[in-house]
C-alpha cells in the first residue's frame, strides 16, 4: 500500500469511528453511569473486538453473507432486537449506583461480541475492505489495514468515554435519569437505517 492510501484510510478510519453511533453511545453512557475506569473493558472490548473482524472480514469471512444472504438478514434482525434490548437498559437506569444494568458496565467479551451484531460496524467494516483493500490483497495488507483501523479507534472511542466521566460529575441522580434516556433514544434513533433496510430486504424476499 501507498502512503497516500495509507493516510486515506487513516482518515476514513478517523471518521467512522469518532461519528456518533452505537458503540460511541454506549461508551457515553457507560462513562456518565460507572465512570471511565470501569469502563475500560468495554473500551477494550469494543476495539480489540471491532479489530478482529476486520481481520475475518478481510480474510475472507465476509463471503458467507454473499454465499448465504439469508445469513445476514438474521444478522441483521438479531442486532436490530439486541439494540433496542440496550437502549431499554439504559433508559430504566435510575442512578449510578443503582441501574437497570445492574450496577455493572458491559463486559470486556460482551462489547467485542456485540461488535458482530453491530449494524454500523458492518457498515464501517464492509467500507473499509471493499474501498481500500486491493482484489489480490495479501495477508499483511489485511494484517495493516487492521492495524491502522485498531490504533485509529482507540482513542475515538475512548474520547467518548471520557466526556461521559465528565458528564457523570456534573450531573445529578435526577439529571443523570434524563441522560439516560437521551442515550437510549439515540441508540433507537440509529436503528432507523437498519430498519429501513430490513423492510427492503423482506419486500424483496416476498
Amino acid at each position: 500500500m501507498t502512503t497516500d492510501l495509507i493516510l486515506a484510510f487513516a482518515g476514513y478510519a478517523f471518521v467512522t469511528s469518532i461519528t456518533p453511533g452505537p458503540n460511541n453511545a454506549m461508551l457515553l453512557a457507560s462513562g456518565a453511569n460507572f465512570g471511565f475506569w470501569r469502563t475500560l473493558p468495554h473500551i477494550a472490548g469494543i476495539n480489540l473486538g471491532f479489530g478482529a473482524m476486520v481481520l475475518a472480514v478481510g480474510l475472507g469471512a465476509g463471503a458467507i453473507f454473499t454465499i448465504y444472504p439469508v445469513l445476514y438478514l438474521i444478522l441483521k434482525i438479531v442486532g436490530a432486537a439486541y439494540l433496542a434490548y440496550l437502549a431499554w437498559l439504559i433508559a430504566t437506569a435510575t442512578s449510578i449506583e443503582g441501574s437497570g444494568q445492574s450496577g455493572k458496565p458491559m463486559t470486556f467479551l460482551g462489547a467485542a461480541a456485540f461488535q458482530w451484531v453491530n449494524p454500523k460496524a458492518w457498515i464501517m467494516v464492509v467500507g473499509a475492505i471493499s474501498t481500500y483493500l486491493s482484489p489480490a490483497g495479501s495477508w499483511m495488507q489485511v494484517a495493516l489495514l487492521t492495524t491502522i483501523y485498531v490504533l485509529v479507534n482507540l482513542p475515538c472511542i475512548i474520547v467518548w468515554a471520557g466526556f461521559g466521566q465528565i458528564v457523570r460529575r456534573l450531573l445529578t441522580d435526577r439529571a443523570l435519569v434524563w441522560f439516560n434516556r437521551a442515550m437510549a433514544l439515540l441508540l433507537v434513533v440509529s436503528l432507523y437505517p437498519v430498519v429501513f433496510e430490513l423492510t427492503a430486504m423482506l419486500q424483496g424476499r416476498r
